[in-house]
């Protein structure tokens, strides 16, 4: 089982070039949970939403000492593949958010979901993502 590492040293590693392989166990050892794109596509997802990640500052909502990041690449019923991720509790492993990017019902924008209202409405959204990591942040 994968020992879960906080967000600013997933950063760090992101940051040194640590999940720039192509190889399935480099993605997993990312924090990819789950995908139904193809295992080469994994890399470029990765490195998408590192870019995002890396941004979030200090002081915010998430706190990135107590917190971890995984990727889950969706296959909705009804529409295209969309991705997102998730910042979870190290110590209890409770998803507090999930960044939806570009989903088949919000092209080309980011919607938040928090586990303070169960997931069930977004809590902000925005063609930005500079706005959702001000938000974030």
């Amino acid at each position: 089982m994968r020992k879960e590492i906080s967000i600013r040293e997933w950063v760090e590693r992101f940051n040194d070039g640590k999940y720039e392989s192509i190889e399935v166990q480099t993605q997993i050892e990312a924090g990819w949970y789950d995908w139904f794109c193809r295992d080469s596509s994994l890399v470029n997802k990765t490195k998408r939403m590192g870019n995002i990640i890396k941004q979030i500052k200090p002081g915010g909502k998430v706190d990135l000492e107590s917190s971890y990041v995984w990727f889950k690449n969706n296959c909705p019923f009804n529409g295209p593949l969309y991705d997102d991720f998730r910042i979870a509790d190290i110590e209890t492993d409770a998803t507090l958010f999930v960044v939806q990017i570009s989903n088949a019902y919000n092209k080309n924008s980011y919607t938040v979901f928090e586990q303070s209202n169960n997931f069930l409405t977004p809590v902000f959204e925005s063609y930005s993502i500079k706005e959702v990591i001000k938000w974030l942040s």
